[in-house]
């Protein structure tokens, strides 16, 4: 391995083997061949002359591709899909002469990309599902376990550890349909010629338009599409691409919001992400426990989170029938979102799979807290026991002052529920089980088991081949 060049982190450190080899050289350019050979297939059902032989020579050759040759060629004509063509008919020379017959470069371009976003969509979709699956099993198992909550990140209404995580999860379910969607609706760009007139292919067919058509639908068929998009110019809409990044940013997004909450409830000591034996935390601070893994999700998501910005620009600038200022933007743009999300993903799994509870450490942050939080509740039982809801609310927000001001300038424990106890006027409530932390978390796990039966279960049944597979190990 060279260490002389600079290598995509994405491919060295953070994705997976399988994503990095669905973006390869490799699988591109024998994509290319596959269309070639379909192309071939259905112009020769159609009546064009082109014999079983030569199909097969060219069938035969899909894998087989000479780099340097190709580099070679390109060098000489600066044009890839041309230094392609010759060297597939180098090495199919009966063949030679119906490689690419009728076809524009965007013909193998276009259709490959969207073959290719296609295949990684799908191992998003299974990448996810299996984040959703862990979340959920993190939420039944801490479905009651009572916390402190936040808003505004200032403590806030108890809910419970597992109530969290379906929030976590539910974000995760809402990027899952989107995946679905965009699977849904993607389609082949098919055989449109130079402009998107599929003037070549009159000449072809003798202006059979019917055939045209057919053509259209048999290669779109054999690449295992069921349609093709109804019009294209020199490409298919850009807009395609744009809308398949904005959902891998909505994973980003999601990602990223799960992320900075485990650091923050990291730094409390309540969460921990998992942190392996020989880990090492800090270069000089050696008792450190960072949270890198959520560091990393977070820092993979930005990244993701902003290259839409980068597509949008290149729909908006597709000039007429097409410009060429979208190609090299796009072999950067198209991959690397990808790598990025699978590897957001892996970490997410990962962190998830071997996420640390610590209770204790959880009650004595509720419990710093739950004397106020119980306040409104003991308020009411003492109106309802005949006390003046206005005089009761008076005393209950002095009492809770002076309790604040015990806590932020002399480091003292919260002595509210003592302050009303010695206090005749909630003489007629008992104060004894007021900081039960069960009673304030309202019905949250109740609604963990209505998410889980209700959404993640059908989540799991509709996936429930790839579920069985193991979690991919974390590169570094």
């Amino acid at each position: 391995m060279s260490h002389d060049v600079y290598e995509n982190p994405l491919i060295k450190r953070y994705a997976s083997k399988p994503m990095a080899e669905l973006w390869s050289e490799q699988r591109k350019h024998s994509t290319w061949r596959r269309l070639w050979v379909a192309l071939a297939e259905a112009e020769r059902e159609l009546g064009i002359e082109i014999s079983d032989a030569q199909i097969a020579e060219l069938r035969s050759a899909t894998d087989d591709i000479d780099f340097s040759l190709a580099a070679k060629y390109e060098k000489e004509l600066r044009h890839d899909v041309m230094a392609h063509v010759h060297t597939y008919g180098d090495r199919c020379p009966s063949a030679r002469g119906i490689i690419h017959l009728g076809a524009t470069s965007c013909y193998v371009t276009d259709n490959t990309d969207l073959i290719l976003m296609r295949d990684a969509l799908q191992m998003v979709q299974t990448k996810l599902v299996a984040v959703i699956d862990e979340l959920a099993k993190f939420a039944a198992k801490y479905r009651d376990l009572p916390c402190l909550g936040f808003t505004h990140l200032q403590p806030a209404q108890p809910t419970t550890v597992g109530k969290r995580a379906t929030l976590w999860c539910y974000d995760l379910v809402l990027d899952l349909a989107e995946v679905e969607h965009r699977l849904a609706l993607l389609k082949c760009r098919g055989v449109k010629g130079t402009t998107g007139t599929q003037a070549s292919f009159m000449t072809l067919f003798n202006g059979d338009h019917s055939k045209i058509e057919e053509l259209d639908r048999r290669v779109s068929a054999k690449m295992g599409f069921d349609s093709a998009y109804a019009v294209t110019g020199q490409t298919y809409s850009r807009k395609v691409d744009a809308q398949v990044l904005d959902v891998l940013s909505g994973i980003g997004q999601s990602a990223h919001k799960a992320g900075t909450d485990i650091r923050i409830l990291q730094s409390r000591k309540e969460i921990e992400e998992p942190f392996e034996k020989q880990q090492i935390g800090s270069s000089a601070m050696a008792y450190k426990r960072n949270p890198m893994r959520s560091e990393r999700m977070c820092s993979l998501a930005r990244f993701a989170m902003n290259l839409p910005a980068n597509l949008a620009q290149t729909v908006a600038t597709q000039w007429l029938e097409r410009t060429l200022d979208d190609s090299a933007n796009r072999r950067l743009v198209l991959p690397q979102a990808f790598l990025a999300i699978d590897a957001v993903l892996i970490l997410y799994r990962n962190v998830v799979d071997g996420m640390v509870v610590y209770p204790k450490v959880i009650a004595k942050h509720l419990d710093e807290e739950l004397p106020f939080m119980a306040t409104e509740e003991i308020l009411m039982a003492c109106v309802q026991a005949g006390g003046d809801r206005q005089e009761l609310h008076e005393l209950i927000r002095v009492h809770s002052q002076a309790a604040a001001q015990q806590v932020k300038e002399h480091g003292r424990a919260n002595d509210l529920i003592e302050r009303l106890k010695s206090d005749a006027a909630f003489s007629s409530v008992d104060l004894g089980n007021a900081l039960d932390a069960r009673r304030f978390v309202g019905r949250a796990p109740e609604q963990v088991d209505a998410f889980l039966s209700s959404v993640v279960e059908p989540i799991r049944n509709r996936f429930a081949k790839s579920l069985g597979h193991q979690s991919e190990q974390l590169r570094v």
